[in-house]
């Protein structure tokens, strides 16, 4: 765990002294006009990058690296495969880089962690709030375990723009190539309709009326999915019995979304079009309040939880200087206790690296 707490000190400091010394913008490309400092960005993004990419543990990742060096990547194997994208991907890596299966889990870290910097460059109002929550959160140690989702969650994250911007066409191919490499990812091209509506309207109501009734009927709820996904990759996931999430996700997912309502007035005159981040931010919290009764759906809300982390950066804005401040303190505090019962008391994470080691 040191080198993750070092790490979490690290990048805190990097993100922060950036936005101390930002630049400003008057591009409306993005919603954020004050931009963190390059260099020290990159200071942060490389923390990330060696503590994810450098790591011989965690999860899955003796599974990625047994894999890498038991298959033949050809072709003909490629595409007897589900996720092409990263079957092309490891064949690139070993047939034309190295055999060694650390650079499968540096390149996979990589890629994830400067996909998912660049959007937060661009899109967070506060930059180290959002690096901070994407660890303290539990983000970050997730990509660490399931790699594949996580790195089509990044590739999708980056359609933000044409989310924004309504262009669904774009939109779908950045979702078609991050399915490539998680087949899941195809979820988010139907989502696109469903999130393309005002924020706290009837359609909010909706949604929130649905999340509870799938909890309450459950079974039925579930039934209904499968039958759906019969046949299907996922449809072996009707079987799938490890219990539920922790109730405690689900109200750390929930409390960015209840501050955002209070203030949403205010957060339309910042962020005109942060009505879509909000939706989809709501659609992590009802997966992830599904999945307290079965941890699969947890995996389904890892394509929203990005959008949590750029909505929890513009919440602080929505008071007054000296509430704001207290605010920020606040998330700071309970994230940090968070980030301790889950890593340390709930799941007892224990880092190795033959490279990084303290």
């Amino acid at each position: 765990m040191t080198i993750l707490w070092i790490n979490l000190i690290v990048v805190f400091i990097f993100a922060l002294f950036s936005r101390y010394f930002a630049t400003y913008s008057s591009s409306n490309v993005t919603p954020v006009h004050i931009k963190p400092n390059k260099i020290l960005i990159f200071g942060a993004l490389v923390s990330l990058v060696a503590t994810a990419g450098l790591r011989s543990n965690i999860g899955d990742t003796f599974n990625y690296r047994g894999m890498f060096v038991e298959n033949d990547f050809t072709w003909e194997y490629i595409f007897s495969q589900k996720d092409y994208g990263f079957g092309i991907l490891q064949m690139l890596l070993k047939n034309y880089i190295s055999e060694d299966p650390q650079i499968l889990i540096f390149t996979t870290a990589l890629i994830t962690n400067v996909l998912i910097v660049f959007v937060f460059y661009n899109y967070s109002r506060m930059i180290e709030i959002s690096l901070y929550v994407y660890i303290t959160g539990g983000l970050f140690l997730v990509s660490m375990n399931g790699i594949r989702q996580v790195l089509a969650a990044a590739i999708a994250f980056t359609a933000i723009n044409y989310l924004l911007k309504g262009n669904w066409f774009k939109y779908s191919l950045i979702v078609l190539l991050a399915a490539s490499f998680h087949l899941s990812a195809l979820v988010l091209i139907p989502i696109y309709l469903l999130v393309r509506f005002r924020a706290w309207s009837k359609m909010t109501i909706v949604v929130i009326i649905f999340s509870v009734l799938a909890v309450w009927g459950f079974d039925k709820f579930t039934s209904l999915l499968f039958s759906v996904l019969d046949n299907t990759q996922y449809s072996d996931y009707e079987n799938f019995d490890e219990g539920g999430s922790s109730i405690i996700r689900s109200i750390v997912a929930a409390a960015p979304l209840i501050i955002a309502y209070l203030g949403r007035e205010k957060l339309k005159v910042l962020f005109p079009k942060s009505d879509y981040i909000v939706n989809m931010a709501l659609l992590g919290f009802v997966f992830m309040l599904i999945s307290t009764q079965s941890w699969i759906f947890a995996r389904v809300s890892i394509y929203f939880e990005l959008y949590q982390l750029i909505l929890i950066s513009w919440i602080i804005k929505l008071f007054s200087i000296r509430d704001g401040r207290v605010l920020y303190y606040a998330i700071i505090i309970c994230y940090l206790i968070y980030f301790y019962y889950e890593h340390v008391v709930n799941l007892n994470i224990e880092y190795r690296s033959n490279f990084l080691t303290w």
